[in-house]
């Protein structure tokens, strides 16, 4: 089960109870969509809705290119292929490179669809440990080694991280690339959040490590960067020969991607990089203000992420989950209550993530710290209850 959506049936009866309902749970953006995107569909007028091909419409597949060779990801549009979103480029490439009971290494904390995916394939996601006192750095190439086994396939990771914001940086992205080339193993980069990192860190992608790109598989979407999380259009991009071969088949499988999609998604990928840095400017300062709080709370331990739009956080309780739960069913201030992904789904070992939350600032400022008041006095009602 979702450890974002878990909790779901709970957050729906309080709405029933006419409970209004924060969700720093998901990562579902409230910027609004780009008008760009709507005027695409607008002007999409062939007579018949038709299949378009496998690999995706080409003139989305050079826009992809193009997008990313702004960020000096080097992808021919030959080497690109259109999804339906980014989990199935994350199905794709489990499918590509392992056989039933074939393994893959992830940094725990990980983002819980990675076993969804794993599960519907087979295949079994293996994790190297981070550490929140650490702001889930990866600490030592060692780390990783110690958990291949002979039936490990790739190392998969998102930079920037969901759930915890963490940017890898070009010395942890060398530890992997060592590990993997020493290994003989795939690297699949998850980098659907590329843009969005702060304090003026340089974003790195492992592909400017040459001596990977033949066994690395990139995953991008525009979920995330342009609010459009229901368009479902995402890629997935690799140099290997082998592997291309591979993703055809698998695209023409599922036929094709939605036809409308794509032509809309050319207008988005047309938008000036402006629009970005102002979207991160907006999660920037909803990030500063989640640990502004946060950080004054007492018992909650928190660190500080450099990108994407999530948290992780310890609280002063045993059960996370049943605190989460408790927010939902039996506490609210001025009909007012706030639903969090407990964390212990992100883990592969539960126990470490039982005192832990996931948190979400996908939510306006005025909003979250509506939400982060009624944390603060949820643990304090709900600690002298127990």
């Amino acid at each position: 089960m979702s450890a974002i959506r878990k909790l779901t049936p709970f957050a729906k009866e309080a709405k029933q109870k006419g409970l209004k309902v924060y969700h720093m749970n998901i990562g579902q953006p409230d910027i609004d969509t780009p008008e760009e995107y709507f005027e695409g569909l607008k002007n999409y007028h062939k007579k018949v809705l038709g299949y378009e091909p496998s690999e995706g419409i080409d003139e989305l597949r050079s826009a992809f290119s193009n997008f990313l060779g702004k960020n000096n990801i080097d992808y021919s549009p030959e080497e690109i292929y259109v999804t339906n979103g980014g989990s199935e480029g994350l199905l794709f490439s489990f499918l590509m490179i392992c056989d039933e009971g074939d393994e893959i290494l992830v940094p725990e904390p990980y983002y819980s669809n990675y076993n969804t995916i794993a599960n519907s394939c087979g295949v079994k996601l293996v994790s190297f440990e981070t550490f929140i006192e650490d702001g889930f750095h990866i600490k030592s190439k060692e780390s990783i080694e110690k958990v291949i086994t002979s039936k490990t396939k790739a190392i998969l990771y998102s930079n920037p991280s969901n759930p915890t914001g963490v940017v890898y940086s070009i010395k942890e992205l060398q530890m992997i690339a060592d590990v993997a080339h020493e290994n003989n193993l795939y690297i699949i980069s998850d980098e659907v959040y590329r843009e969005l990192v702060y304090d003026g860190i340089k974003y790195e992608s492992i592909f400017s490590i040459e001596k990977i790109r033949e066994h690395l598989i990139l995953i991008d979407s525009l979920s995330k960067r342009y609010s459009v999380c229901g368009s479902r259009v995402g890629m997935i991009a690799t140099k290997n020969k082998n592997l291309r071969e591979e993703i055809v088949k698998l695209c023409q499988s599922r036929l094709s991607t939605s036809s409308v999609e794509q032509y809309s998604a050319l207008n988005l990928l047309k938008i000036p990089t402006s629009y970005i840095e102002n979207i991160r400017d907006i999660y920037q300062e909803r990030r500063d203000v989640v640990c502004g709080i946060l950080g004054k709370i007492d018992g909650v331990k928190i660190y500080k992420p450099e990108g994407a739009f999530y948290l992780i956080a310890s609280l002063p309780v045993d059960d996370a989950e049943d605190f989460c739960k408790w927010l939902l069913t039996d506490f609210n201030i001025n009909n007012e209550t706030v639903m969090f992904a407990p964390a212990e789904g992100f883990y592969m070992n539960n126990e470490v993530g039982k005192s832990q939350i996931r948190l979400s600032y996908c939510i306006s400022v005025k909003d979250l710290e509506k939400a982060l008041h009624i944390l603060k006095e949820g643990l304090r009602s709900y600690n002298n209850k127990n």
